[in-house]
């Protein structure tokens, strides 16, 4: 397993996303940034601010780069070093290794979860700082995209993003009526498993087609495509509860179209952690996927709602540092 060996005596940059975070946890985390020392911190509040941010860190020779904030800023700011690392290998040079840390602001911190980080921001902040990176696999998504965080591909006409977490795609365009503010609450991005039954009487009529390493496309009726890296969404929802962000593969979890019957079963099984065993899903990696429809699934990439044209998801393994906790497992639980 690779490691990067990144001196801890370098200054880091902390990004914080300001809108994220109880007062609490803004005070906390500004005492412990104090008592670290050696810490730069800069403040975002736009969407799109993080990765500009982290850009330009990586142009002013940062080696570490955290984002103090949820899932999203999480997102914003591993994207940024990536592209960042990706313009200077397109000069010919050789990129920098920067390593990627998270302190946890938001509600959901899914991400976190995964990386086993303290919920303290006193003592994420020195896991930021002392603890040598992992190198963990990211996901590449290229596809149609129009946002603050995608850039163009250089081999065609669409854009490319780049994924840390997971990706949940689903017909919730179709259930949102359906849907009340508690089941959002409650359910996350998966909540139209509960409002699917009465909005979408016929999946049959939706045309999704998944395909695998490059094989041929499989028609699905598939209310639910989750593409994961890590392990849980929607606020710890384990919805790839095997997954490991360290092997090269992404897990892919189907939700099969079924009754209201069924996808209270299905939830069950989800909140008890085992619902891969159900027979209305089914679960399978590979290094690439692709996910077209007609009409087509809707996707957030690490909680960031993005597009529902097609999409290409492809692993790049130990493509990021990322600093991890002293408790991080990177084998699969099952």
């Amino acid at each position: 397993m690779k490691n990067f060996q990144l001196s801890t005596l370098n200054q880091t940059l902390l990004i914080i996303n300001e809108n994220s975070g109880t007062g609490e946890q803004s005070e906390l985390l500004e005492r412990a940034v104090a008592r670290q020392g050696g810490i730069v911190c800069r403040t975002n509040s736009e969407a799109g601010d993080g990765v500009a941010m982290a850009r330009e860190a990586v142009r002013e020779g940062f080696q570490r780069i955290g984002a103090a904030g949820g899932d999203g800023t999480a997102h914003e700011v591993a994207n940024g070093i990536v592209q960042a690392r990706e313009a200077i290998k397109d000069t010919g040079k050789e990129a920098p290794e920067v390593a990627f840390g998270v302190v946890p602001l938001g509600t959901g911190n899914d991400l976190a979860g995964t990386l086993a980080l303290p919920e303290d921001p006193r003592d994420a902040v020195a896991v930021l700082v002392r603890q040598q990176p992992r190198a963990l696999d990211l996901f590449r998504i290229t596809g149609t995209l129009d946002n603050s965080v995608a850039t163009d591909d250089p081999t065609g006409d669409e854009h490319v993003l780049y994924g840390i977490n997971a990706a949940a795609g689903g017909f919730s365009g179709e259930v949102d009526e359906e849907v009340t503010t508690e089941l959002k609450k409650t359910w996350g991005p998966l909540a139209y498993l509960v409002g699917a039954a009465r909005a979408v009487p016929d999946l049959h009529e939706y045309d999704t087609h998944v395909s695998f390493d490059d094989e041929a496309p499989e028609a699905i009726d598939a209310l639910n495509v989750i593409v994961a890296n890590g392990r849980t969404i929607g606020g710890g929802k384990r919805v790839a509860p095997g997954a490991n962000p360290c092997d090269g593969l992404l897990d892919v979890v189907i939700v099969k179209w079924g009754g209201m019957v069924d996808f209270a079963a299905v939830g069950a099984r989800l909140m008890a952690g085992d619902w891969l065993d159900s027979p209305h899903v089914v679960h399978r990696r590979a290094r690439k996927v692709r996910v077209e429809g007609d009409p087509g699934m809707w996707f957030n990439v690490d909680g960031e709602l993005q597009t529902k044209e097609p999409l290409t998801f492809e692993v790049l393994p130990g493509a990021l540092p990322v600093v991890v906790g002293p408790d991080f497992r990177a084998e699969r639980e099952r």
